[in-house]
């Protein structure tokens, strides 16, 4: 029988996140050598994330960190709930936007080849993750944004890490303001910061279905162009922010906001886990 304790086992299950049992087999396994223990874990663990690769991740959390002008954001995700409020999980998130910060990519597969300050890839870790937690890891989400920014963190549940994430660039620096807009943008999801960014066919395709429910509904023809617009205006104020009436003072714009802080937002960005 291989020479190893109660203390042995508790210590494994701490480290890899594995059950008691298969704990105990990887002790077995490796005739109490507690090092050699990890290393059956994990690759046993890695052998099984291709069987995850199909399986959902609609669980996670939101991370984000800021350094003088510079904030990165990341969308890690999980299978469960009962995985991303665990400890293991959480830190991963904070050590993958630790990394995030340090290399500044700005798009996932480039972000997934970085290298972290351990000498592993970014996808290597991933796969550690995978391994040791059980439930298929992966990076849905990065953003990187410069300039003064905003930022703002929100948890749906008190037992959950934030599920929802926002950076806001601003032209001048205005730390208040800058996180009122940011948790504005948590709460409204603007697509866009302003009208000119709203695609033109984004706008033709509510135009048409506008029109289409309008007749649907029975109005008059001689007032449809009316009716059209004026749900397109709508709809414009809707998805761009600075047309939005502001979270806080709802008798203002968002527009109206900074500029009474003598800032300007240059650009956002907002995730929500699962989205």
């Amino acid at each position: 029988m291989a020479n190893y304790t109660a203390d042995d086992v508790k210590r494994l299950r701490e480290a890899t996140a594995a059950g008691m049992l298969d704990c105990k087999k990887a002790l077995d396994e490796a005739e109490g050598d507690y090092d050699k223990a990890v290393e059956i874990i994990r690759v046993k663990g890695l052998k099984g994330v291709t069987k995850r690769e199909g399986r959902l991740t609609s669980n996670g959390l939101v991370v984000a960190k800021v350094s003088g002008e510079t904030g990165v954001m990341l969308e890690l995700n999980c299978e469960t709930d009962f995985v991303a409020k665990g400890e293991r999980f959480i830190a991963l998130g904070d050590e993958l936007v630790t990394t995030l910060l340090e290399v500044k990519t700005p798009d996932v597969a480039s972000f997934l080849a970085a290298k972290t300050s351990a000498g592993k890839t970014v996808q290597e870790v991933i796969d550690e993750g995978n391994a040791t937690l059980g439930e298929k890891i992966e990076i849905r989400n990065v953003a990187v944004i410069n300039g003064p920014v905003g930022l703002y963190l929100h948890k749906t549940s008190p037992d959950l890490p934030p599920q929802v994430g926002v950076l806001v660039a601003l032209a001048k620096e205005a730390a208040e303001v800058g996180r009122d807009v940011a948790q504005h943008i948590a709460a409204f999801a603007p697509k866009f910061v302003n009208r000119d960014e709203v695609p033109a066919d984004l706008i033709e395709n509510e135009r048409r279905v506008a029109e289409e429910t309008a007749k649907a509904e029975g109005k008059p023809e001689a007032a449809l162009s009316k009716i059209v617009e004026g749900r397109i205006t709508g709809f414009v104020k809707e998805v761009s922010l600075l047309e939005q009436a502001f979270a806080k003072d709802a008798k203002k714009t968002v527009q109206q906001i900074l500029d009474e802080a003598g800032t300007a937002v240059k650009a956002f960005h907002r995730f929500r886990v699962g989205q």
